[in-house]
């Protein structure tokens, strides 16, 4: 994921709130540098079954208009649909 942050393909990175200190701070740290913003938030079980994978702590969205609405929602916003 930190090669997507880098390419700048990255428009939002989501960090599990179980993810490691050094984990978290990697990538806080990555996406001030580069603009990308972030959330942390959610437990490694729940971010995994979200997006079909097994024990991931981090992920990346690339589709612009998707983590604009992730954003949204997240921010108190309006919910899709």
């Amino acid at each position: 994921m930190k090669e997507e942050i880098l390419k700048h393909k990255a428009k939002l990175v989501i960090v599990s709130e179980e993810a490691s200190e050094r984990t978290k701070d990697k990538f806080k740290k990555l996406c001030l540098e580069y603009n990308v913003p972030l959330i942390e938030d959610g437990k490694i079980e729940e971010l995994s079954k979200a997006i079909g994978k097994e024990n991931k702590a981090t992920f990346a969205v690339k589709e612009s208009n998707l983590a604009k609405e992730i954003e949204k929602i997240y921010n108190g916003g309006e919910f899709i649909g």
